[in-house]
């Protein structure tokens, strides 16, 4: 088995990347501690429903690209549903990268090819030499992220030239039925309310993100997935399970009783299907970036266009009379 050097030059400063955010919405080492406890439950595995099914559709992308990736980086791997899903044509090395290394260990990788665990702190970016890396994937994972614009264009930096960036981020309307519940419980019962569902990033700013950090070439598409629970009380108790509870800085120490049962009616009141379950939405934002490269088509020059949007429904005659002529 070949050292990790062998591939990738590890930089001799790391934390000459380090840069603490002005204000951190996250608090990162109880993120990593939660991930560690849902990972020790002896039946982790059945809360992996839908990280599984997001990582499996994250993977298609990449099937979808014609391509062999000699380096693979899995950025967040958490419990590598990636490296679970990825076929061994893709790849020859996948790199697993995530702050918990209790997480690490639970990685299996695929028989023959070689899977690296680093354990990396997500806020100081990825400690990989420049133009080093054939492909970076993160499901589910970079909404925790304090700075993203940061580690996006970390990302950026290690990717080779036509290098791409594959991943996929909770978006906003994400739970968008318990934060409303939880709000109006406590909103009714203690006179205001806490942070309880974290914020997430919207289509346009992901657009931006990738934009501003150098990637070209953007597509950005959301899916929406509903997951029926008996109550709100499984879907806190699952959620948990997926070590996606609250991590918020400032967040409430302890959510009360009487908030809590005002929740769950308000929630099957204004969310309640007809059987009685309530419905939770997980909306999806899928991202594919690359890094420039010579190769890359570009868009055509200023007033190059031959012809005008208007002249759209008359295309037919005017492609003959061009033929025509010529």
């Amino acid at each position: 088995m070949h050292c990790l050097s062998y591939f990738v030059k590890l930089r001799p400063n790391v934390r000459h990347f380090s840069a603490i955010s002005s204000y951190n919405i996250f608090d990162s080492k109880t993120k990593r501690l939660q991930r560690e406890v849902a990972i020790d439950l002896d039946d982790n595995q059945k809360y992996d429903y839908l990280k599984d099914e997001i990582a499996y559709r994250v993977v298609d992308r990449v099937y979808d690209i014609k391509r062999h990736f000699p380096l693979v980086v899995d950025f967040g791997s958490q419990k590598g549903l990636i490296a679970k899903n990825l076929s061994n044509e893709t790849y020859d090395t996948l790199i697993c990268c995530d702050s918990s290394h209790k997480c690490l260990q639970r990685i299996e990788g695929l028989d023959g090819i070689e899977t690296i665990s680093v354990v990396i702190d997500e806020e100081e970016g990825l400690p990989f030499r420049d133009n080093s890396i054939d492909l970076v994937i993160s499901s589910l994972s970079m909404h925790w992220i304090n700075d993203l614009p940061k580690a996006f264009a970390q990302i950026h930096r290690c990717l080779k030239s036509d290098g791409v960036f594959i991943g996929a981020m909770f978006g906003g309307q994400t739970l968008f039925e318990l934060r409303s519940s939880l709000q109006m419980a406590e909103q009714e019962r203690e006179g205001g309310f806490g942070p309880h569902v974290s914020p997430f990033i919207t289509a346009q700013d992901m657009g931006s993100l990738l934009t501003r950090s150098g990637y070209n070439l953007i597509t950005v598409d959301t899916d929406e997935i509903k997951v029926n629970y008996p109550t709100i009380f499984e879907l806190m108790y699952d959620l948990k399970g997926m070590a996606e509870n609250n991590a918020l800085v400032n967040r409430k120490s302890l959510l009360r009783r009487d908030s809590l049962l005002a929740s769950a009616a308000i929630y099957q009141t204004l969310y309640g299907n007809t059987d009685g379950s309530i419905a939770a939405t997980f909306q999806i934002f899928y991202f594919i970036g690359w890094k420039p490269d010579p190769s890359h088509r570009k868009p055509l020059e200023r007033g190059s266009a031959q012809f005008s949007l208007k002249d759209i429904p008359n295309l037919d005659k005017i492609l003959k009379d061009t033929e025509n002529k010529s």
